[in-house]
């Protein structure tokens, strides 16, 4: 792989002929452009100019603040950027992850490269629809394979979410207090569009608040809530993050039903992990198969994986034909030999 013009540095891809980086997690100084997915921390710094939708730069200034040269692209526009001696095209694409994430095209003399970012296929109810029909036949996909195991097949979310509905709906009608945990930017807000129309009141940690409200200034609609404050709590659904907890738990009078929102919920410890009596998987990513037919929708003549399950995505995107390696860790090409089902994570054990 030390021919591709394209590497793998501390968790983000660096294009060293472009002085461009996609998600680095290190604020890059002038002189170097950064492509930003999305606004979730683990995918943003301050650095001293990006390339990002309108919807993530909102984002960004209300979580970062500060200044920096924005390149704001919308979805599907091609921008140009000249470096000595070398110039590119980008084009974001939906990503389908949070409000305003984005897959970034990137097309030079050494051939089309589509980098995924978070993604996931299913439409979700706060985020725009993926749509990677641009990079159909790229040279290179670099994608992230969080839930790259086969026994990450989540279940319709219409049939999630009204789960979640119910668990609400039961709580309540018991006397208590649900509380649901999610992140503060993205899963909360999903969260919030969920119960639309279920009519139930609604509490939000501070966080939960401060993004809700950037999404509202863009024009997404969500139902009645209250601010989280140090009134007590009785029969309602609050939304807070996991760390957000312990300032929630103080304020519930009576007792409290927790639930946690996340892919994770297939694993069959997930709800005692997180101290919860229930967990619900309703994830931003994609699953299995969704990664999957991800790769059959842009067909690529290489997928590059990372994060998550990345070399066991990989081993089974090879399997299928496809010519695939992990970036993310340690890629042993395996003998398709013998009993594979624990290679593929087939292994419930693992």
């Amino acid at each position: 792989m030390s021919s591709l013009p394209f590497a793998y540095v501390r968790g983000a891809i660096h294009l060293p002929e472009l002085a461009l980086w996609l998600d680095a997690h290190e604020a890059r100084p002038h002189g170097e452009r950064v492509f930003v997915s999305h606004a979730h921390s683990d995918h943003t710094a301050s650095h001293r100019e990006i390339i990002a939708t309108e919807a993530t730069r909102r984002l960004m200034q209300t979580r970062l603040g500060g200044k920096r040269v924005e390149h704001i692209l919308p979805f599907g526009e091609t921008r140009s950027f000249d470096e000595p001696g070398s110039r590119y095209e980008i084009t974001l694409l939906p990503a389908g992850h949070i409000l305003g994430s984005a897959m970034s095209l990137v097309k030079w003399h050494a051939g089309s490269l589509l980098y995924t970012g978070d993604f996931k296929l299913r439409p979700g109810l706060s985020a725009e629809v993926c749509d990677p029909t641009l990079a159909h036949g790229c040279d290179w996909l670099i994608m992230e394979t969080t839930f790259g195991r086969p026994q990450y097949s989540f279940p319709p979310s219409t049939e999630t979410r009204c789960d979640i509905v119910q668990f609400c709906r039961e709580t309540l009608a018991a006397g208590d207090t649900s509380v649901l945990l999610g992140y503060s930017l993205g899963r909360a807000q999903e969260l919030l569009r969920t119960l639309s129309d279920a009519n139930l009141p609604i509490v939000v940690h501070r966080t939960v608040q401060q993004m809700t409200r950037t999404y509202q200034e863009l024009g997404w609609e969500f139902p009645a809530h209250e601010l989280l404050t140090d009134e007590p709590i009785t029969q309602k659904v609050v939304i807070c993050p996991s760390n957000g907890l312990k300032t929630v738990r103080p304020r519930i009078v009576g007792n409290a039903r927790i639930a946690v929102i996340t892919g994770w919920a297939m694993d069959r410890n997930c709800r005692f992990r997180y101290q919860a009596d229930a967990a619900f998987p309703l994830s931003d990513h994609a699953d299995h198969p969704e990664l999957i037919e991800f790769v059959r929708r842009v067909n690529p003549k290489q997928v590059f994986t990372v994060h998550g399950f990345a070399s066991e995505f990989a081993q089974t995107l090879r399997d299928l034909g496809y010519d695939a390696r992990a970036l993310s860790e340690n890629d042993q090409l395996q003998l398709a030999l013998g009993d594979r089902s624990h290679q593929l994570g087939l292994d419930d054990s693992r």
